[in-house]
This record gives structure tokens, sequence and C-alpha cells, in this order.
């Protein structure tokens, strides 16, 4: 079984298309075709479920790609300290972040790691919200994600706290509340809202709905979107309110306004978390930079 047998494997995994997969590695669909069914014969098992409309993968599939990330991982892992001894820290980290919720908290790592280790080669990958993030770092597909943090994530993950933001209220400038400078969450209770995705990935959106609960009600959802920039256009569109938190503020677009919610603060937890088994320099360079660059 050669190394390149699982790069293609987990690329063909991750994309569930061999097309897409095979622009991923710069290769012909037809070679990749080849190197998945040598696989396959090797282990004596399909991996792939193929028809004309989708790629799914088998239980052998499933079973193979932790065990897969790990080897690529570790190849990865002795290449870099082989390179480390040397006296310098390279190789690939990838990192999930959400967008918007990271524009003070990614710069800052990133600037820092490109000052500090120029040699690592920083793969961003947008789009990654909470729990979608923990569970591509549990599975080896990424180094690093930046969450939100609802309590304790899971025991296998490890984690430092950047940030402690307040959540707030967020309305057209023309809606009755905008003159207010707070409002209780209570007289939301008849309010559309525009909101992140609900399908349980937003560690944002499952704080809304609690804070909504606790008041005695379900937030009433006009509209889902992913971009957070796209939930304030809406916002400013009247098509709804919505509750996000205070580091949006230097970023509001025009025609909305910001109220803080009244009584004791709702406080969201913005982190940064890493699977507590993988090692490897660039790793351990990155929780080095995050402890000075997020002091305390």
């Amino acid at each position: 079984m050669e190394t390149k047998w699982l790069e293609a494997f987990t690329a063909v995994a991750e994309e569930l298309h061999f097309g897409r997969a095979a622009e991923r590695l710069h290769v012909a669909q037809s070679p990749l075709s080849q190197t998945i069914r040598r696989l396959e014969a090797e282990l004596g098992e399909p991996l792939f479920v193929r028809s004309t409309r989708s790629v799914t993968l088998t239980p052998a599939g499933e079973a193979l790609l932790p065990h897969a990330y790990r080897v690529l991982d570790d190849v990865r892992s002795a290449a870099d300290a082989a390179r480390s001894a040397g006296g310098s820290v390279s190789g690939r980290l990838s990192i999930g972040f959400s967008g918007m919720h990271n524009h003070e908290t990614l710069p800052l790592l990133a600037r820092s790691l490109r000052r500090d280790y120029p040699s690592i080669e920083l793969a961003l990958q947008g789009g990654v919200r909470t729990y979608d993030g923990m569970r591509m770092v549990r599975g080896g597909k990424l180094d690093l994600a930046f969450v939100g943090l609802l309590g304790e994530p899971d025991p296998d993950l490890a984690y430092r706290v950047l940030a402690r933001r307040q959540l707030g209220v967020v309305v057209s400038s023309e809606h009755s509340l905008a003159g207010r400078e707070r409002v209780a969450i209570g007289e939301l209770r008849d309010e559309p809202f525009v909101m992140n995705p609900m399908d349980g990935t937003s560690s944002l959106s499952a704080l809304v709905v609690q804070v909504c609960q606790a008041a005695g009600f379900a937030p009433v959802i006009a509209q889902v979107v992913s971009d957070p920039f796209l939930v304030l256009g809406l916002v400013s569109a009247e098509v709804g309110v919505t509750m996000m938190t205070s580091e949006v503020l230097p970023v509001l677009p025009p025609h909305v306004a910001w109220l803080d919610l009244a009584g004791d603060p709702v406080e969201f937890v913005h982190a940064i978390v890493w699977k507590r088994d993988r090692e490897s320099d660039r790793l351990s360079a990155a929780i080095r930079v995050l402890e000075e660059a997020f002091p305390g």
C-alpha cells in the first residue's frame, strides 16, 4: 500500500466526487480511478459505492478513513521532524474558520505565524462552523478550528479561549426598536428572525435558541442563510431581526442598529480547538503563537 493511494482515497472521501478530487490532486480522473481500484484490490474490499449521480463510502471506506488520515499525518510529521532537526519548522497547517466571526482573531494568528514561522504553509478553509470544525479536527482533516464554545468540547479536543463577546440584537434602522439602547429578549417574541443555519452546526444559532427558550418562546425563523454578512444584509432589508456577538460592531452595514440585551450579559466564548493526541512541530508552533497572541 502506497502513501499516494491513501492521499487519493482521502481526497475522494472528502469530495465524494472523482472529478473534483482529481482536480484537487492535479491529476486526470482516469488515473485517480485506477489508483482507487488498486487500493481496493489490495484490501479486498470496495471503498466506495459509485453511481452515475453520487459517490458514497462503504462501511470499509468509513473504517479506513480515520486510519488513512493518521498514516498521512504521521508521514507529514516525520518529514517535519527531519526538517526541524535542521533548525526550521515547516509543513502544512490547516485551519478552519467561519468568516466574519473570526475577522479579529484569524488575521492575528496568521500574521504571527507568518512572522515567527515563515516556512509553515497555512491552508485556510472558510465556511467551517463550530460543530463541523470539531468533527473535522477529530477526523484529522483540520489541524485547528475556530469555534464558539457552549460548555466544554469533547475530551479528545484541547482548546484555548481567544475572546469573550456579548450577545446583542441587530435590527433595521427603520425598526420600531432602532432608537433604543437595549431591549429585553422577551420583546422579540413575535419578531421574525434571520438566522445562521439551524442544522446543529452553528453554536451561535444554538445560543440564540437557548436564550429565547429561557425567555419562554421559540424564535420565529423568517430566513436561514449561511453567510453572516448576508444575515446582516437581510436585516437591513427588513426581512427580520437577528442576534449576533459584539465583534461585528465595527463591520455593521448601513441601515441597521445594534441594541444591547437588557439584564445580565449573555456571553459567547470564541476559542480554537485541536486534537489532543495529534502531535507535530507545526501544531506545537501554532499553539505557542496562540499562547503569545492571546494571553490568559
